[in-house]
């Protein structure tokens, strides 16, 4: 058995790297252009309770009305906005992240978001989100299952 080899020539190279690069497929499986945001993500840790969800989201030096809590279809979404508060000139060295931020969470289960509680403390975003109740069917013992007798 003998094996082909073919030689791809760098044009092609070139297209497949592109199309790496800026397309990517969405969650239907289509390709598009892939949209960047100039927005930063923020550290956050997610920790499960027995009965509710913790956030906590890293954003030091953040003012009242800075921040944005949302959560919809399991997902929670925390948008925000850090002014520069540092002196104006030349940097040698900047690491802290000013500007536009989101960062969102999936959700392992549904919570109940009427009561969802946010706090800010210490440069930290805590959001408590109580898990939703399951509602449990109870079987009865003695009734068959299957089609009603008429």
């Amino acid at each position: 058995m003998s094996s082909v080899v073919r030689a791809v020539s760098p044009r092609i190279e070139l297209l497949r790297t592109v199309e790496q690069t800026f397309f990517e497929p969405d969650p239907a499986g289509r390709r598009g252009i892939v949209r960047h945001s100039h927005a930063w993500r923020p550290s956050t840790d997610l920790c499960e309770m027995e009965d509710a969800f913790v956030a906590h989201i890293e954003v030091a030096g953040m003012k009242d009305g800075c921040l944005s809590v949302s959560i919809s279809d399991r997902v929670l979404t925390v948008v925000g906005t850090r002014k520069h508060s540092g002196p104006r000139g030349a940097y040698h060295q900047m690491e802290i992240r000013y500007g536009e931020f989101r960062t969102q969470v999936r959700l392992p289960t549904a919570v109940d978001a009427e009561k969802v509680e946010a706090s800010y403390d210490d440069g930290f975003l805590t959001v408590v989100m109580p898990k939703q109740e399951v509602h449990r069917v109870p079987v009865v013992s003695g009734v068959p299952l299957g089609k009603p007798e008429e």
